[in-house]
């Protein structure tokens, strides 16, 4: 490879962290080298739980999160991104109609959004700080403070030594604990109290690690830094990235703040006016982890969830999936070459699958199923998203006329349409004889279709948020119901609104009713 060619970019990547405040964005270059050069960025203030967190976004919320990503995927057009990455955080993932702004966003703008647990928001955080802020082998607390989850990570410069997510963002904080402005004395011991409540393993972790920095990252310590800096007349002209202040500074600064109200707040030079209200409770908690920590010093890390998103990415989609092992079997193998061409969704498709053969083995018996209906099913879940290859929009048709038309080797024509019109419905619409190939199926071949495509419905829903977020699940079967208890990393209702939401064929074809409850 030429000189020349080492320093040309192969790919414009744009990655969006959507967070409970604000849609952050960031457009990039990548290099064969795996570095990466920022574009372009857009931050759009969205306010998704402006009104508490409640389990449901407003519909205001949600037309703000929509207007929001049409103007970033315009941005991301513009610049000529040829991939939109949008990882979604606590405010999507715990609210009931989560799922509902999931599908907005893929019908109206065209972005598919991965809501992911906090631990996984930990890591990419994590991720971005080490490579974007210079770090010694010593290590430093790191604190990621979004509106809805704060995330606590020890590293040093080579490794992630502790992650944790909670649930103590600035939002949620707000809307539970201050309700006086200004904020008052009994609402501070109430959240400080809170915090030490919350964050005993993080004080364990830190005891065994015992880190002598503090780096933030994000908006609430982005806003922070900057109104010292304002106060001590030495505010940043390019970035904040590598900002430094004192627990000292800080501790001054907080006496002089923390009794202010709204309208004392909003004169404060270098802070953000839709972080007013939002201001006290984020001040109370770094003022309680600087002085339960006895942390000294405190820097700044411009590179935050999105940054990470785009090393995951490197890490991840940019190595040599190419290279298939070595398949004796030529239908394996052909279904194998098939997805890394279409660069298929490796994790959520093997997951789909395994979740599919778990519920398959579950009904076998009542559904009078085959090994080789086993095998096309496992097959049909790793094709269902390869439809993604060509657009967006309608992937599951798309996926049908990939498989029906990719001269899959060692099965035969019937086995091939079964496949493609099990992958075809997974999602939307249920088979309906007014489907053109669905209707050239004999009246056996229509059944298999019905009944397997019912199954890879619940199981990809089960894995909505393309995470994985379903460890392990249990299915009873009583006389009028089949039961799905789930186990789930992270908040289940996102995957629990995914599967009940395409429950009518299940049940159709199993005569019982569809029941699905956490196990946490």
């Amino acid at each position: 490879m030429s000189e020349y060619q080492l320093h040309r970019p192969i790919q414009r990547v744009a990655a969006i962290d959507l967070g409970t405040n604000s849609f952050h964005a960031v457009i990039v270059d990548i290099y064969p080298d795996g570095s990466f050069y920022t574009i372009d960025k857009l931050k759009e203030m969205v306010l998704l739980a402006e009104k508490g967190f409640n389990n449901k976004l407003s519909s205001h919320a949600m037309k703000r999160a929509v207007d929001a990503l049409k103007k970033i995927k315009t941005l991301s057009e513009h610049q000529g991104a040829e991939q939109i990455l949008a990882f979604a955080t606590s405010a999507i993932r715990e609210a009931e109609n989560g799922g509902e702004l999931i599908q907005r966003v893929i019908d109206e703008v065209g972005i598919k959004i991965t809501a992911i647990p906090g631990r996984v928001e930990a890591e990419l955080i994590g991720m971005a700080v080490q490579h974007g802020v210079q770090l010694s082998d010593k290590p430093a607390l790191i604190m990621d403070i979004g509106g809805g989850s704060v995330e606590y990570i020890l590293a040093n410069k080579k490794s992630l030594l502790y992650l944790s997510s909670k649930k103590l963002g600035v939002a949620r904080m707000t809307s539970q604990f201050v309700h006086h402005d200004p904020i008052t004395p009994s609402e501070i011991l109430k959240l400080q109290d809170h915090y030490r409540d919350q964050l005993v393993d993080v004080a364990q972790a830190f005891a065994t690690h015992r880190a002598v920095k503090l780096i933030g990252s994000s908006g609430t310590m982005e806003n922070i830094a900057l109104m010292i800096s304002h106060r001590l007349k030495s505010s940043p002209s390019l970035s904040l990235n590598e900002l430094k202040f004192t627990a000292k500074q800080f501790f001054e600064f907080y006496d002089d703040v923390i009794g202010m109200d709204h309208k004392q707040r909003s004169k404060i030079e270098g802070l953000d006016e839709k972080r007013i209200d939002l201001l006290p409770a984020g001040l109370v908690l770094v003022q309680y982890v600087l002085k339960t920590f006895g942390i000294k010093d405190v820097k700044i890390s411009a590179q935050a969830l999105r940054e990470g998103i785009i090393l995951r990415y490197i890490k991840q989609e940019l190595k040599d999936l190419k290279e298939i092992d070595f398949v004796e079997d030529p239908r394996r193998k052909s279904v194998m070459e098939l997805v890394h061409k279409c660069d298929w969704h490796e994790l959520h498709s093997r997951h789909v699958s395994k979740l599919s053969m778990q519920i398959f083995d579950f009904l076998r018996e009542d559904l009078s199923l085959t090994d080789n209906d086993r095998e096309l099913l496992e097959y049909a879940a790793y094709m269902h998203d390869i439809g993604y290859y060509i657009s967006h929009r309608k992937h599951h048709k798309h996926a049908l006329y990939i498989i029906r038309n990719a001269d899959l080797r060692g099965f035969s024509e019937n086995e091939i349409e079964i496949m493609a019109n099990v992958a075809r419905y997974h999602r939307r619409s249920t088979p309906k004889q007014r489907h053109p190939t669905y209707k050239q199926l004999d009246k056996n071949t229509r059944s298999k279709v019905q009944k397997l495509s019912a199954i890879l419905r619940i199981a990809d829903g089960l894995d909505r948020s393309h995470y994985q977020n379903v460890r392990s699940m249990e299915l009873e079967s009583g006389k009028d119901a089949i039961t799905i208890r789930v186990n789930t990393e992270a908040d289940p209702q996102l995957e629990i609104w995914g599967a009940l939401r395409k429950n009518a064929l299940f049940e159709e074809v199993t005569g019982k009713k569809l029941i699905i409850n956490s196990g946490n």
